[in-house]
């Protein structure tokens, strides 16, 4: 049933200010039932990835008459092989850092992920994958739906998002996630310093203590801040990690070294929440320049993703970690008038980690503008789905989480579910 946020508010996750300076939405997130030392890191990439400008079909003569200037020319694209249906097919030149990732087998490629009559609305769209429901959009996550199927009694700090607020993958009926932007201002904010905003903190602690059975919203409030005060100081010491190697200095690097720390202080985090934007590349997408704005994107992408598998295999933790990423859609197979891309279909989905199938998964489309073109859509300017991405889901729920599939996502979608898990 499509709850709206604010039904979600008054129905038992709603943001507090109980003198914090932190998070939007503050309550507790699931840790998998049996598989307590496995963690999960959706990145989600905002804006709609155009996926034929990150894998790449460079053998198709219509990639290049469809694309004449946004085209990676063959010579620089980083080979990878070929899928099941022999479509040679390469990583853009700007992830290297993935391709040796792919190499080593630990990077599993998806492609023409997504669902049929795709939404190209940025807002239904991310709806849609956030909640694994084309049909109602506007209920609980994919993820929340698992997270109330666990049970009690669970960590407060068992989720995290580091965004500012609680994306929609993560809402659930019963249990919310802490939004944790910023490490150092996750603190109990008083007017005062020393020994008289520890009795501030003392005293707000003591007066949360209270739940008054009567007064339901009250005592779910006293308990949310209860729950957060406890979790203070076992975030205060992420901020202490040292990792092991340097991470680039921008905000999706910076919150996935938040999220190796948070890893290696074994805070009881398991399921974190990573995004960043920019992939709605309508107008001057520059893929091959070297200072264009996909080009950009891209180094991004792979420098910040580098990073934290090469940190979490220093640390021990890369068979532990499982990173999943989508977009809310792909894009349009021709390019603009303004040397951009449009909002388009199926896209690229990725999974990461120690114990990752890697391989491609699923076969490219083959990009004639023909009309009994099956693997296009949308009188051919749109690339059609193949791989359902609920089935994706399901994987992950069955053979990462240890939870049903088909009680998390209302269905059975495991049949055809790639395998890289």
């Amino acid at each position: 049933m499509p709850i709206t946020r604010r039904e979600f508010v008054r129905g038992g996750v709603s943001a507090f200010t109980v003198s914090f300076a932190a998070p939007a939405f503050l309550s507790d997130l699931a840790r998998a039932q049996g598989r307590s030392r496995r963690n999960l890191v959706v990145l989600y990439l905002s804006g709609g990835n155009d996926a034929l400008s990150t894998l790449i079909p460079y053998n198709d003569p219509q990639y290049y008459a469809r694309r004449p200037t946004l085209a990676v020319p063959a010579a620089n694209v980083l080979q990878i092989g070929s899928d099941s249906a022999g479509n040679a097919l390469g990583l853009n030149p700007r992830l290297t850092g993935l391709k040796s990732i792919f190499d080593s087998g630990r990077l599993a490629l998806i492609q023409r992920t997504g669902y049929a009559n795709s939404s190209r609305s940025h807002f239904q769209g991310t709806d849609i994958w956030s909640t694994g429901d084309p049909a109602s959009p506007q209920g609980t996550g994919w993820l929340g739906r698992y997270l109330d199927l666990l049970p009690s009694p669970i960590d407060p700090l068992s989720g995290w998002s580091t965004t500012r607020e609680t994306p929609r993958t993560l809402m659930a009926r019963t249990v919310g996630v802490p939004s944790i932007p910023s490490v150092p201002a996750y603190a109990f904010a008083s007017p005062n310093g020393g020994a008289d905003a520890q009795y501030a903190r003392e005293s707000a602690t003591r007066i949360s203590s209270h739940v008054p059975v009567d007064r339901p919203h009250l005592a779910f409030v006293n308990a949310t801040a209860r729950a957060a005060f406890a979790t203070l100081d076992r975030v205060a010491t992420v901020g202490a990690y040292t990792p092991s190697v340097a991470y680039p200095n921008n905000g999706l690097a910076q919150a996935l070294r938040t999220v190796a720390g948070a890893m290696a202080k074994s805070i009881g985090t398991r399921v974190f929440w990573v995004q960043t934007g920019g992939y709605d590349t309508h107008a001057g997408q520059n893929t091959n320049q070297a200072n264009g704005s996909y080009a950009g994107l891209m180094g991004t992408l792979n420098d910040g993703l580098l990073a934290f598998y090469t940190d979490l295999q220093n640390q021990g933790l890369l068979g532990d970690t499982l990173v999943l990423q989508f977009s809310e859609f792909g894009r349009r197979i021709n390019e603009n008038g303004s040397q951009g891309t449009d909002h388009g279909a199926a896209g690229l989905m990725m999974a990461m980690g120690g114990t990752v199938r890697g391989g491609i998964y699923g076969t490219a489309p083959n990009l004639r503008a023909v009309g009994d073109n099956p693997t296009l859509e949308n009188s051919g300017n749109d690339v059609r789905y193949e791989t359902d991405f609920r089935s994706v889901y399901a994987r992950v729920i069955d053979a990462w989480l240890g939870a049903s599939s088909t009680a998390v996502l209302g269905g059975d979608f495991r049949a055809g579910a790639p395998q890289f898990l």
